[in-house]
């Protein structure tokens, strides 16, 4: 993966390089490896290498032989092999940009349709004028872009559009809803004024003159098959999941696996083991000190299982503190879970012995891993009780609930939407819509898009978090802490074959009988022990609960109390002071709620009071 940037002037004015390379070098720690930049007229990119495929060529920018087309591109081709043999072009490199250039020349728009993969490009015509922006079907990789009245900037993250902002960055307060509801912002918006993200799956195409229009060219397919036989479906799914490994095995540079434990990673490693033909993998894994979240047995009886080469770090309170600002610099935006320090970290770990990861992100999204699936019969009864009745006594007993008793409370508040999309997004809401009007109530929101998905309730909730929760949030964030350490990140379960099947699948064979994700753990007994495939959920825990209570009270209180915090001048200050002094009572446990307002306040300050140098924070930790 690589990092790029550009500018298209709309006056005809030449594309300015000093700003560019500015841009550029702000991406410094996407691709280390070499940079390279591309002017003609009022067109210019910048691009940043991570070298993976075709390592010692494919230089970027990179033009066409009769240079109409140029292209900057983040990502990997997957199946750059097969393309290439159907492409009647004059190759001169080995690599999948090329072959992504050429598809382009000889089938226009209609090339990104035949690309598998993860990518975020630029493709400038010289003979029409237009630039062309795409980001990949589930967005996986990132691009941003900033328009004002003379020209469009994009970049691969936040941080190198800043300098192309004239008058330099606002927060967006229409934003500020959105993130205390979902714990990030959804596309097309950030919390950056007049910076927005490229949605998943679409494409932007801006003309020379600044005329400018979004398409969407995938989306995920409608309907479900009927009378699906399970031992087959088991079948597919099994056989679709070696393929997409074996497509993410692509590269010239050593890969290896996070592997948590869980019944996704462990799979991802127990296949990756057997392609390799028992050559040893090497894995990586994290910890917290804690036996409540502690994985790492489970990691390690998996990595003796398949003989990988193990690696492990252990996070403490301190690193909290420590990386905060650095990671908030990376991130672009608030730490939205505590997880994506432990992601850092092991990306950090890993980049010591390898250059790219495979993981298990996106199954829980497709088969239905979390427990509010279980829920949805009960989601969908709710519906039927007016709101006016069911929401003031749903708030009342969960407000009586202990702390011990979180997944309750969670599940309560779920109860609590007003429409079903709004219980839909509130198993992962730190805050409901009530509490949220009265934290910054003054500041009008975004109008918020209405998704239509068809099928039963669960194919319609999983259908939400893949279109939300999961491009701009789980692989938002994988992205950035991977990044931040110079590591490239793949995620085999959103290979776009195995995406569209698990969307063609009825949810029955997703959540049977109450067993979550029932269709992908039938495939890992095939390779994994019952103690691993049926064992309860965790997850990238961490024990705020404690740690707000304990080595991370004082930093809470101090950032967020403070007369000159985000929390004092947008938001309602004694709402804030009233919540942290429920968690130190220990009447509640507010770690859900502490973290976003903590995590705002150090995005705030990262960027908009003490920024963090870009030496401090860019290039790969030694």
């Amino acid at each position: 993966m690589c990092g790029i940037a550009g500018i298209m002037q709309f006056d005809g004015a030449p594309a300015p390089l000093p700003l560019l390379r500015e841009m550029t070098e702000c991406l410094v720690h996407r691709g280390p490896d070499a940079d390279g930049y591309w002017t003609a007229g009022p067109v210019g990119f910048g691009h940043r290498r991570l070298s993976i495929i075709d390592v010692g060529s494919s230089a970027q920018p990179m033009s066409t032989p009769d240079g109409r087309l140029s292209i900057c591109f983040n990502g990997e081709i997957l199946n750059y092999q097969s393309l290439r043999e159907d492409l009647a072009y004059p190759f001169h490199t080995g690599g999948d940009t090329e072959t992504l250039l050429a598809a382009h020349r000889i089938h226009g728009l209609g090339a990104t349709e035949r690309l598998a993969g993860q990518f975020a490009y630029a493709l400038h015509d010289a003979a029409s004028g237009e630039l062309l922006l795409v980001r990949d079907r589930m967005g996986i990789l990132p691009l941003y872009f900033h328009i004002d009245g003379t020209r469009i900037a994009f970049a691969s993250e936040i941080k190198a559009l800043l300098p192309a902002v004239r008058g330099g960055a606002e927060i967006d307060t229409a934003s500020l809803d959105d993130f205390l509801a979902l714990r990030s912002v959804p596309a097309p918006h950030t919390l950056f004024a007049g910076v927005q993200k490229l949605p998943a799956g679409h494409r932007l195409r801006v003309t020379a003159a600044g005329g400018v229009r979004m398409e969407r060219y995938w989306s995920i397919p409608a309907g479900t098959r009927s009378n699906v036989d399970h031992a087959e479906a088991v079948d597919e799914v099994a056989t679709a999941l070696e393929r997409a490994v074996q497509s993410a095995l692509v590269s010239d540079v050593p890969l290896g696996a996070y592997l948590s434990g869980g019944v996704d990673s462990s799979l991802i490693v127990a296949i990756m083991s057997k392609l390799r033909g028992g050559a040893p993998v090497e894995t990586f894994a994290a910890g917290f000190g804690d036996p409540r979240f502690n994985e790492l047995p489970y990691a390690r009886a998996v990595s003796e299982q398949f003989g990988t080469r193990h690696h492990e770090v252990v996070l403490a309170p301190s690193d909290f503190a420590d990386l905060w600002p650095k990671l908030t610099w990376h991130r672009d935006a608030p730490v939205s879970e505590p997880s994506d320090f432990a992601v850092y970290r092991l990306a950090e770990l890993a980049r010591q012995h390898v250059k790219v990861v495979l993981s298990g992100e996106g199954s829980d999204e497709l088969f239905g891993g979390y427990s509010k699936y279980r829920m949805a019969p009960m989601l969908a009864l709710a519906g039927r009780v007016p709101a006016a009745l069911r929401v003031p006594v749903v708030n009342a007993v969960q407000r009586r609930l202990p702390p011990s008793v979180a997944r309750a409370r969670i599940a309560l508040r779920t109860l609590s939407g007003i429409t079903e999309e709004d219980r839909i997004r509130t198993w992962f809401a730190p805050f409901t819509g009530a509490e949220r009007r009265e934290l910054v109530g003054r500041w009008e929101p975004h109008p918020r898009e209405t998704r239509r998905h068809d099928g039963d309730l669960i194919r319609r909730m999983l259908a939400e978090d893949c279109a939300s929760w999961l491009p701009d949030n789980l692989l938002e964030r994988g992205d950035r802490m991977s990044m931040a350490a110079s590591l490239e990140l793949r995620p085999p379960f959103l290979d776009q074959h195995l995406v569209e099947l698990a969307f063609g699948l009825p949810s029955s064979v997703k959540v049977r009988r109450g067993v979550t994700k029932w269709i992908v753990k039938q495939v890992a007994r095939r390779y994994l022990p019952d103690s691993i495939v049926d064992r309860r959920k965790v997850g990238f825990r961490v024990p705020m609960d404690d740690w707000f209570r304990g080595g991370l009270q004082d930093m809470a209180w101090d950032l967020l109390t403070g007369r000159d915090s985000l929390a004092a001048t947008l938001m309602d200050r004694a709402a804030v002071l009233r919540l942290l002094e429920r968690h130190r009572s220990g009447i509640a446990n507010e770690e859900a709620r502490i973290w976003p307002l903590l995590s705002l306040e150090v995005w705030h300050r990262t960027f908009f009071r003490d920024p963090v140098p870009a030496a401090e924070s860019t290039g790969r930790p030694s």
